[in-house]
């Protein structure tokens, strides 16, 4: 994968957020007001988790990435004012998750995300 960039927002801070082992450079990414909406098999598209502002966010990598499981960067698109990025993940016992989401960005950080997870069953 290349670096390619917006004026402010970097693909591979974007990397090294998701691959790192603490969830700090990913949540700098976000901004104070951030809106992320998951959808998985627990959160319904009609009723998916809903977290407002970085504080729940925090609270929700934090749980991802005191896990023991690996996460990887599959891809990065950027389009203006918006983003689309994949993420694959493997926990220690071989179970994989993928996820899919689409961001809209305002002044280089995540305004809004949807977010949507497979897991294996």
């Amino acid at each position: 994968m290349g670096t390619a960039t917006s004026p402010s927002f970097d693909t591979e801070t974007l990397r090294r957020g998701i691959e790192g082992q603490t969830p700090e450079t990913l949540l700098s990414l976000y901004a104070d007001d951030a809106e992320l909406r998951v959808v998985n098999r627990n959160s319904q598209p009609s009723h998916p988790r809903v977290l407002h502002g970085r504080n729940e966010i925090a609270e929700m990598l934090d749980d991802v990435y005191s896990r023991d499981m690996t996460h990887k960067l599959e891809g990065c698109v950027i389009q203006g004012n918006r983003a689309a990025y994949s993420e694959s993940c493997q926990y220690a016992d071989g179970v994989r998750v993928l996820s899919e989401s689409m961001v809209t960005l305002r002044d280089g950080k995540i305004s809004q995300q949807i977010l949507i997870e497979a897991w294996d069953e």
